[in-house]
């Protein structure tokens, strides 16, 4: 049996492991509320779905950040490469609604 304080302690933990997630789900979206508007803005200047150089560069931003915040940087740009990868599928998506051009590199 578990003792009701380490219970008690258990569900706080619980708690807020859940509002994080919550809170982490709506900022993923308002993400890509925002990097919707990008790929649309890119697509009707008929500018490329991916670019590089903003990639690397907020990659890099990631790892310090992470670092900083006592977070594994490997961790994290992995999860920002999935989050990449993603945008760019939408960005290709949306380039194409516009008849544009879905080529991943300028």
């Amino acid at each position: 049996m578990i003792d009701p304080s380490v219970k008690q302690q258990l569900s706080g933990y619980r708690q807020s492991i859940d509002n994080i997630d919550a809170a982490l789900v709506h900022m993923l979206a308002e993400r890509f509320r925002c990097t919707k508007a990008v790929g649309v803005l890119k697509a009707t200047h008929e500018l490329p779905p991916a670019d590089p150089a903003r990639e690397e560069y907020q990659i890099e931003r990631l790892r310090r950040l992470a670092q900083d915040a006592h977070l594994d940087p490997d961790f994290a740009e992995k999860f920002l490469n999935f989050i990449i990868k993603e945008v760019i599928r939408h960005h290709e998506a949306i380039a194409a609604e516009h008849g544009g051009a879905t080529e991943k590199t300028a």
